[in-house]
């Protein structure tokens, strides 16, 4: 059977879900979109309001998945493909929408996050039970946020203090397959006017054995793990031991003071002839501080470090440490100029830094950017508009300004279209600019526009919406066979297509995610119209879940078509489709019992080429959560 075959059947699939709900009935717009989001207008609303493709993933969904990392629980959904290196604590890459892997930007509670070396976020690092909620933004986002946020902006809010007065605590264990361990047990002290908390967890696996080449000098075959024959025949371990700390002061309604710490620290093993092992942390500390003298008007300055270090091994012999630092700071100001009509003006500030030690080549880089923005929300009965534009001054590029558009229309009960319009820069990274023979300083920062159009119906119980996208980048930074390093191919053109949609009908929840995607080559030369490597044309997935009584159920379909890996169109990585499955008992007031399975029919796959995905794998979990 055609390899692509699975990722087809679980679009059909997810069409068939989705596709009950225009049958309903007009009513009420669905609870889910009622949820506050923040990031994609850097002020509350809800996402039934929102101008842009959002999605919130809350604590109650992450529980309920069979996701054991933050990789597995974004994998498939709309928009994002996740290229991962062997399993659990393994490099994950994520493309937004067709963009880069660096191209989308990543906050935690507010704090810009990722290494300034690779330009990636260690999404691997950030374990899923130090999570209370995340939210996704589908499109550029570069005039609020300023650089690297092309593809879009998601943000991780790590566990929130519980609601209401007194003591709340919670604890989890689990164990299951490859010696899958995990802990976490959580605290929090709450008074009328503030709280502390703290949640501490512990995850260990013994892994797979993920290579599948070897190395050969004449074809590089198997370079991707760097394997001479004969050698790292073994499993790649993971280890990740995580802190979240937190405490939040009210002394009066205008005033509000909040503080969060998070940091992981762990060991993870893989194939290399140059290095094979590493100790990693990832720390993120931040504060705000907001004043809310009326109504009308609110003051919030935040401030914020993220750490990223790696400190890399072959054997027991070190090789060199990456360590690196992102300070930032934001001062906004929110002001109600009439009924409906809000108007945000804002100043960032971000300081990059990397020190690199080696024995070889040491190296050394830092960089600053400061940058402001104004946007203007406003709506009425049955029309939105949102229009922002920013300046950033970089140190090394100098200036850049964005902007962006978008306009809504309720046109008639339960229907809504959208329509945006924007652009959006990236600045080169420090490997891509100053990485010892594998650089190019001479590469200039991309710069993208965006157009998408949505159409939205939503009843009592129910939400489906279609997006339409086109994104034109030029200067795309990729690596160049020629040069032997990374350059800036002149244009590339993607264009895509979502369609979302949830169902509740009683004891069930169904949600939907399809999605289309054609991301090309469009500058000139031999790969000239070739498809953008690790980009699927076709993405599915599927959620069912059923309660009834102290029992639930569910399972979730993952699919997606073949891609290459490599910016020729020589390598091809096969599709695949998986399925999870779970079960849940609560046999007492507090406590819940779940079996996780996951990819249940065994299947072998790839998303990046030479490197196999874990089998059948099974999670046995106990919790403890007092209501």
């Amino acid at each position: 059977m055609h390899s692509r075959s699975p990722a087809l059947r679980l679009t059909a699939l997810a069409l068939a879900l989705a596709a009950p709900s225009l049958a309903f009935a007009h009513g009420e717009d669905a609870t889910d979109l009622d949820k506050v989001i923040v990031t994609a207008t850097r002020t509350a609303t809800t996402v039934n309001a929102a101008l842009a493709a959002v999605e919130v993933i809350d604590r109650e969904q992450i529980e309920a998945s069979s996701a054991r990392s933050l990789p597995e629980l974004l994998r498939g959904r709309a928009g994002i493909t996740i290229v991962n290196q062997g399993g659990l604590g393994k490099l994950s890459t994520l493309f937004l929408r067709g963009t880069e892997s660096d191209h989308t930007l990543f906050l935690i509670d507010g704090v810009r996050v990722g290494s300034p070396t690779s330009g990636l976020t260690s999404l691997q690092d950030i374990p899923l039970a130090q999570i209370d909620h995340i939210e996704i933004v589908r499109g550029p986002r570069s005039s609020l946020y300023g650089a690297d946020a092309i593809g879009g902006v998601i943000q991780i809010f790590t566990r929130r203090a519980e609601a209401g007065e007194g003591v709340h605590g919670r604890a989890r264990i689990a164990a299951g397959s490859h010696n899958l361990r995990e802990a976490s047990a959580g605290i929090d002290l709450r008074g009328k006017r503030g709280g502390v908390g703290v949640d501490v967890a512990h995850q260990a696996t013994d892994g797979v054995n993920a290579c599948l080449g070897t190395y050969n000098p004449a074809t590089w075959a198997g370079a991707g793990c760097f394997i001479v024959p004969g050698t790292h025949l073994d499993r790649d371990g993971y280890r990740n031991n995580s802190a979240n700390l937190r405490a939040d002061f009210a002394p009066n309604e205008a005033w509000q003071f909040d503080g969060q710490a998070f940091r992981a620290k762990g060991h993870n093993n893989y194939d290399g002839d140059y290095s094979d092992n590493a100790d990693i942390i990832q720390q993120t500390v931040g504060g705000s501080v907001r004043w809310s003298p009326s109504k009308q008007v609110q003051l919030k300055l935040t401030v914020g470090r993220n750490t990223d270090d790696s400190d890399n091994y072959l054997g027991n012999t070190f090789n060199n440490r990456f360590t690196t630092t992102r300070d930032t700071g934001n001062l906004q100001g929110d002001f109600t100029v009439a009924q409906g009509q809000v108007l945000s003006v804002g100043f960032d500030w971000l300081r990059d830094r990397a020190k690199i030690i080696d024995l070889w080549s040491p190296w050394a880089a830092a960089r600053g950017n400061r940058g402001g923005y104004v946007q203007y929300q406003g709506n009425s009965e049955t029309q939105d508009i949102q229009v922002s534009v920013r300046h950033d001054n970089n140190d090394q590029f100098g200036g850049s300004t964005t902007g962006g558009i978008a306009w809504g229309w309720n046109f008639a009960q339960g229907w809504r279209v959208t329509a945006s319009h924007a652009s959006a820069f990236k600045a080169p990274s420090f490997n891509e600019l100053y990485y010892p023979g594998f650089s190019n300083p001479l590469l200039r920062p991309e710069d993208s526009r965006s157009s998408e159009l949505a159409l939205i119906r939503s009843g009592k119980d129910w939400h489906v919406q279609a997006n339409a996208y086109q994104t034109r980048v030029t200067n795309l930074i990729a690596y160049d066979a020629s040069l032997g390093k990374p350059g800036n191919i002149e244009n590339a053109r993607i264009r895509g297509l979502e369609i979302t949609g949830e169902l509740q009908l009683g004891d069930w929840t169904a949600r939907g995610q399809i999605g289309w995607l054609d991301a090309r080559n469009h500058s000139a030369g031999f790969n000239y119209n070739k498809r953008l490597a690790r980009r699927p044309q076709r993405s599915a997935r599927i959620d069912l879940d059923r309660d009834f009584g102290n029992w639930s159920v569910g399972v979730s379909g993952i699919g997606e078509a073949a891609r290459w890996d490599d910016v020729a169109n020589t390598l091809r990585v096969g599709g695949y489709g998986t399925l999870d499955g779970r079960i849940a008992w609560r046999f007492a007031q507090a406590w819940t019992l779940q079996a996780n399975i996951v990819n249940a029919f065994d299947k072998r796959y790839e998303t990046s080429a030479w490197y196999v995905q874990p089998g059948r794998e099974y999670t046995l979990s106990l919790r403890w959560q007092p209501k």
